[in-house]
C-alpha cells in the first residue's frame, strides 16, 4: 500500500484545523518549495461532546469553505492531493457529509471534478455490542468494562482511523480525501508513508505538525508548517517567512495531548521518540528531527461516543457588593441552600430529587470549584453563573424562573437592605438546551485496519 519510494516527501500542513484560517501566501510558499501533498486535521474533541452528538461543526461553514477553496485552488494549480481528517469537527458521518457538500459546492464554482474519497468511521451500536461480546473492546482508565446501556446512550459513535484507510484511498487514485474521525498524526503521516518514507519518521512528523504553526516559536505568526520527511527523520519549518521553529518548540509538541514526551500510541503500534534528536538547521528557521522508531503492535482504534442527557437553563449576574466580596465562600453556600429551597417550592414533589443547581463564582473559584487559599484578597467583582439542570427544558426553565428573585436580590447580610445584582441579560434566563457528554473511553482491537471503515467515491 505504498507508491514508488521517494528520497524525501514534502507536505504542506496549512493550519491546525480546517476553518481556522489558511493563508494563501503560505500555500504559495509551500508549492514553490516542491510540496507533494496538502494534509490537515479538521476537528477535535477539545470543545466537548455536542459536535459529535449533534453532527455539527464548531467552525462556521463560511470559514471552512474559505479555507477549503484556497486548498482546492492549490490542487487545481499543482495537481497534488488534498487530505482532510476528522472532517466537520467530530468526524461522524454527518460531519463528513457536511464537509463533502462544501467541497462539491467549491468544485462547481471552480469548475473542478477531482476524484474524491469519503472515509467513514462511524459505527452503530449493534456493531459495537457485537465487538464487545467478542471481547475485542477494552476500557481505558478510569472507566470499567463497556455495558450495553452505555452504548445505547450514545447518539453517535466513531472509531479513530490510523493511516491505513488513507493509504487505500491514495492507492486507488484519490485527488481529495475527506476523512472521518482519525488520529491527528495519521492524517499527516499517511502521504509520506504512501510515498515510501519511514514509518517512524512519518508518524513523528505527523505528531509534530498536527497543529500546524503551534510547533513554531511564535504561533501567532502564520498558520501552517512545511514537513519534509525521509527514511530516518524529517525537517519542519513555518510556512510564514517571519517565524521560526526551534528544537525546543518542536520537541515540546510531543507533550501536546500526550502524557509521555517519548511514546505515542497510535492505531497499529507505538512511536518511540526516546532517542530522537532535534537540531537547528543553518537557516535558523527549520529544525531537523531524527531517530524516532515505529514499533508495530496490536491494531486498536479508540472509540468516541457522545449522547445527550438532561437539560439546562443558565442565568448570569455581576456582583460588586462589598459584603459578598468579603465572604465569597460563605455567601456561595448560603446562596445555594436558599436557591435549592426556593426551587423545591416551585417543582412537583416527584422532581425534588431529580434536579441540580450550581453556582460558579467567576473571579473566585469558578474554573476548578476548589477551596481558595486562606488570605486570598477579596476580588473587585464577581460574575456568578447559575446553572439549573433537570429532566426537561421546561423544568430547567421553571427552576430558573422560580429562583430569579433570589438570584437577583439575595443578601450576604440578612438585616441589611436588599441588594440588586447586575443581570447580564434580559430576560435573565437563557435556555441552554440538552447537555451532551462523552460516554466512551475504550479501544477496540482488530485484525483488519479497514474493518470499521466505509469508502464512498465521487467522480471515480
Amino acid at each position: 500500500m505504498t507508491a514508488n519510494r521517494s528520497e524525501s516527501v514534502t507536505i504542506i500542513v496549512p493550519c491546525g484545523s480546517l476553518g481556522a484560517g489558511v493563508r494563501e501566501e503560505e500555500i504559495e510558499y509551500g508549492l514553490r518549495k516542491g510540496a507533494q501533498a496538502i494534509a490537515t486535521d479538521a476537528g477535535s474533541t477539545d470543545s466537548g461532546a455536542a459536535y459529535l452528538a449533534q453532527g455539527k461543526s464548531k467552525n462556521s461553514r463560511g470559514a471552512v469553505k474559505r479555507d477549503l477553496t484556497i486548498l482546492m485552488k492549490a490542487h487545481a494549480k499543482s495537481g497534488i492531493p488534498v487530505i482532510i481528517g476528522t472532517s466537520g469537527q467530530a468526524g461522524g458521518d454527518l460531519n463528513v457529509n457536511w464537509t463533502r457538500d462544501i467541497l462539491l459546492e467549491i468544485n462547481a464554482e471552480l469548475g473542478l471534478s477531482p476524484k474524491i474519497a469519503l472515509l467513514y468511521s462511524e459505527i452503530d451500536g449493534a456493531q459495537l455490542k457485537q465487538l464487545n461480546r467478542a471481547g475485542q473492546v477494552t476500557p481505558l482508565p478510569p472507566l470499567g468494562p463497556l455495558e450495553d446501556k452505555t452504548i445505547d446512550e450514545c447518539d453517535h459513535i466513531v472509531a479513530l482511523m490510523g493511516v491505513e484507510p488513507y493509504l487505500k484511498a491514495l492507492d486507488e487514485g484519490a485527488d481529495v480525501i475527506i476523512g472521518g474521525r482519525s488520529t491527528d498524526p495519521a492524517v499527516l503521516a499517511s502521504f509520506p508513508i504512501w510515498k515510501g518514507a519511514g514509518w517512524g519518521a512519518s508518524w513523528h512528523a505527523g505528531k509534530i505538525g498536527e497543529c500546524g504553526v503551534q510547533c513554531s516559536e511564535n504561533p501567532t505568526l502564520g498558520s501552517g508548517v512545511l514537513l519534509t520527511v525521509g527514511q530516518d527523520g524529517f525537517e519542519v519549518e513555518p510556512l510564514s517567512a517571519n517565524n521560526r521553529c526551534s528544537p525546543y518548540s518542536v520537541s515540546a509538541h510531543m507533550l501536546y495531548e500526550n502524557t509521555n514526551p517519548y511514546l505515542l500510541t497510535e492505531p497499529g503500534g507505538q512511536l518511540d521518540a526516546t532517542d530522537a534528536t532535534y537540531d537547528q538547521l543553518d537557516d535558523n528557521r527549520a529544525v531537523k528531527v531524527a531517530g524516532a522508531v515505529w514499533k508495530p503492535g496490536q491494531y486498536t482504534m479508540k472509540l468516541e461516543g457522545a449522547g445527550g442527557g438532561l437539560y439546562q437553563t443558565i442565568m448570569l449576574v455581576g456582583i460588586q457588593d462589598p459584603d459578598v466580596l468579603q465572604d465569597v465562600g460563605g455567601f456561595h453556600d448560603r446562596f445555594l441552600d436558599a436557591l435549592y429551597t426556593r426551587a423545591k417550592h416551585g417543582l412537583p414533589e416527584e422532581e425534588h430529587d431529580h434536579f441540580h443547581i450550581s453556582l460558579r463564582m467567576y473571579g473566585w473559584n469558578a474554573v476548578d470549584g476548589g477551596p481558595v487559599p486562606e488570605g486570598t484578597p477579596a476580588p473587585r467583582e464577581l460574575g456568578v453563573l447559575f446553572v439549573a439542570t433537570a429532566r426537561t427544558q421546561d423544568l430547567a426553565n421553571a427552576i430558573a424562573h422560580t429562583c430569579n428573585p433570589y438570584f437577583f436580590h439575595y443578601p450576604a447580610v440578612m438585616d441589611k437592605e436588599l441588594p440588586s445584582y447586575g443581570f447580564a441579560f434580559s430576560p435573565a434566563d437563557v435556555p441552554r438546551g440538552q447537555v451532551f457528554e462523552f460516554k466512551l473511553n475504550h479501544v477496540v482491537a482488530l485484525d483488519d485496519p479497514l474493518q470499521l471503515v466505509r469508502f464512498n467515491w465521487i467522480n471515480a
